[in-house]
């Protein structure tokens, strides 16, 4: 979306939605009533939109109720009003997928486990507008800080693979595969299983500032790859081809994601992310957390997914680096390699409607700039 677009917030009615009566309303309630195993000491920040968070966290709490799992539809259609989010100028929003990806992994450096993922150094500090440093690129929402305590820019994906952070005991566990390593990067979670049949999962816990660059979208710049066939198949399949260049293309991604270690889990639940709760494939969908809040449902009208029509309610309940706009989401496909082969052919306009408690319908702006 173009920088300074206007869009509207247009009331409908459930019966414009196309698709609505047809979806598992059952199944996007399930994914709502999630929010009750939020951390209580974790809070969700308002976004633009202004949808206030204890609200949405209230009808999440009810969602759990037997007379809302009795009739779910009826329970979204009596508690929420459909704001349908419309660019003035026509343009449309646009839908791609993510997964948790499944490796295996050695808890010690040995052949030919040798790629390592990194806790959060103790040296990475968030920074906002209040306390970044003078000179440090606006966009850059961590840094570094030095033995004196002053803050500069963070060590990117190069120096850091080339050895900038080694011997201080960082290393989480190994992987055989440098490009798996760097999707797990993109993706922002991965369940590791060890030799022993043990298992864990590791989940964003920090980066190191510097803006992500979509490989791909460098790929079609340079004639490497047709723009109507990227995908992540296709870019895992040049970087297979060209195992002399494929390093450096990583490396242009200057953006390093620091890992926690979490329990492994349901193997059925999706990794906890940014809204602090298991996601649920194919209901938990990643949107711009300066734009909408965590526990707003939302109707998703998508061209083509996995060559169907897709209409579903999805609750916001992750964000990323890439999904930046009013109508951009991210929808989670599950855990293992088939989730991987799904999620990675997504690309698709669509077009959001957000549904917002109907005691804030009318609070909400009639039309904003992002």
């Amino acid at each position: 979306m173009e920088p300074g677009a206007v869009w509207h917030v247009r009331p409908v009615s459930f019966a414009d939605l196309d698709g609505w009566k047809a979806d598992d309303h059952g199944a996007a309630l399930s994914a709502l009533a999630r929010h009750r195993q939020k951390p209580a000491e974790h809070s969700y920040r308002k976004g633009r939109l202004g949808l206030d968070p204890d609200r949405l966290l209230d009808l999440a709490t009810r969602a759990d109720d037997a007379r809302a799992r009795h009739d779910p539809r009826a329970f979204f259609e009596s508690q929420y009003v459909p704001l349908r989010l419309a660019a003035a100028d026509g343009a449309r929003g646009r839908v791609t997928g993510f997964y948790e990806p499944e490796l295996a992994a050695s808890r010690r450096k040995r052949p030919p486990f040798e790629t390592p993922f990194l806790r959060r150094p103790a040296d990475l500090v968030a920074v906002d507008d209040t306390s970044r440093p003078a000179g440090l690129d606006p966009s850059y929402r961590f840094a570094r800080r030095q033995p004196g305590g002053t803050l500069c820019e963070y060590h990117d994906r190069a120096a850091i693979e080339a050895g900038a952070l080694d011997g201080q005991g960082l290393e989480i566990a190994w992987a055989a595969d440098p490009v798996d390593v760097f999707f797990v990067h993109v993706q922002g979670a991965a369940r590791l299983t060890f030799a022993d049949g043990t298992a864990t999962r590791i989940t964003y816990d920090g980066k190191s500032g510097h803006p992500f660059t979509a490989i791909g979208r460098l790929l079609v710049e340079r004639g490497e790859i047709d723009a109507q066939r990227v995908s992540m198949q296709t870019i895992r399949q040049w970087l297979a081809d060209h195992p002399d260049r494929s390093r450096a293309l990583m490396a242009e991604n200057r953006s390093y994601i620091f890992f926690r270690e979490m329990p492994a889990g349901d193997p059925g639940d999706g990794p906890v992310a940014a809204a602090k709760i298991p996601l649920t494939a194919g209901r938990s969908l990643a949107v711009d957390r300066l734009i909408h809040t965590f526990a707003t449902p939302v109707f998703v009208e998508a061209d083509a997914v996995n060559g169907d029509r897709f209409r579903r309610l999805m609750v916001a309940q992750e964000t990323g680096t890439a999904i930046v706009g009013p109508a951009r989401g991210d929808i989670f496909f599950g855990t293992g390699d088939v989730a991987g082969e799904r999620a990675g052919a997504v690309n698709s306009p669509c077009d959001f409607t957000v549904l917002a408690p109907r005691d804030m319908a009318d609070t909400l702006p009639a039309y904003w700039t992002p």
